[in-house]
């Protein structure tokens, strides 16, 4: 077989394999990716004589060295996940009998969702010790001390929801006062692009803060702000930023344990523990995950003192 490093930029993507990415939930920047993927390999393929259907997992592995020659290992990675995807394509349409990506994994990739795992512990810690200034501090008579003393019950209510239901900065913005079901003692979490909507429980310990916050803090914060909101969470000032919100509280967590990075550290650490109680689509489930992949991505940070994959590339029979 002849080989290149580089290939013509191929002229026609198949429009049948974008819709049906784009029915499987993907975006349209992400199926844009995968079908032009997809169309280097159909035009690479047919070069060499290849018949797509007659695709065998030797003719994928020789493919996949000559891009070794030109491009990243990420990317490696990126078209193996694109091509996966085309053969089951193929294969729903009876234009393929199986697929020959399916034994085919690349390693050596440095993840980003690799990070330092709190501890179960760490994380209850946060929440026992969270410091709420008291009714009868000296300072309260201050004009900023009842906008602080709002804020911090305010945050322990976060942060419950970060390191018991593993909610996000996002997920947490978009709350809003009847997603909570105090009575039956969950809290409904909706959808949104890049996730699936779930109803998570609450722990017992939860509860008390969140019906003190909806009952008295929260309506206070209302009345501070001259806002009128149906957001869960209210921030004081005249605006609604809650990343402003967020990184403030985050970097009061970083002085009370230097191990605390940030929001998403969080939540890893919480799937991380998750998928040591429960099977992996139930973490699927609680998580939010669309795709089961996202949640078995989070297994890597359950191997003790891993650092990265060892080997680039790594084909699995």
């Amino acid at each position: 077989m002849n080989v290149e490093t580089k290939q013509a930029k191929p002229e026609i993507e198949s429009i049948g394999f974008t819709n049906y990415l784009l029915s499987k939930g993907y975006s349209s920047g992400t199926a844009k990716t995968y079908a032009k993927d997809a169309a280097y390999f159909t035009a690479w393929a047919e070069k060499e004589n290849v018949p797509i259907g007659a695709v065998n997992y030797a003719d994928v592995l020789h493919y996949i060295q000559i891009k070794k020659i030109s491009v990243k290992q990420s990317t490696i990675s990126i078209i193996v996940n694109s091509l996966k995807h085309y053969f089951n394509y193929l294969h729903s349409c009876g234009e393929s009998s199986k697929n020959p990506i399916n034994g085919i994994k690349i390693r050596g990739i440095k993840r980003s969702i690799l990070y330092h795992i709190l501890k179960v512990r760490e994380l209850e810690q946060l929440y026992e010790s969270f410091e709420i200034p008291k009714e009868n501090d000296p300072k309260k008579n201050q004009n900023w001390f009842k906008a602080s003393l709002l804020s911090a019950k305010r945050n322990k209510v976060i942060l419950g929801l970060m390191i018991w239901q593993g909610l996000n900065a996002m997920e947490l913005s978009r709350l809003t006062v009847k997603d909570l079901k105090l009575r039956e003692g969950k809290v409904f979490i909706a959808g949104s692009r890049r996730s699936n909507q779930r109803t998570l429980k609450l722990e017992s310990l939860q509860i008390m803060d969140l019906m003190e916050y909806i009952h008295t803090i929260r309506k206070e914060y209302l009345v501070l702000s001259k806002k009128q909101s149906d957001r869960l969470f209210i921030s004081s000032g005249t605006g609604n930023r809650f990343n402003n919100l967020m990184q403030k509280f985050m970097q009061k967590l970083k002085e009370k344990n230097p191990n605390v990075n940030n929001s998403k550290q969080i939540r890893a650490s919480v799937i991380t523990h998750w998928l040591k109680q429960y099977n992996l689509r139930q973490v699927q489930y609680m998580a939010g995950h669309r795709y089961v992949s996202s949640t078995e991505a989070y297994l890597v940070n359950d191997i003790d003192d891993l650092l990265e994959d060892i080997g680039k590339y790594h084909p699995i029979g």
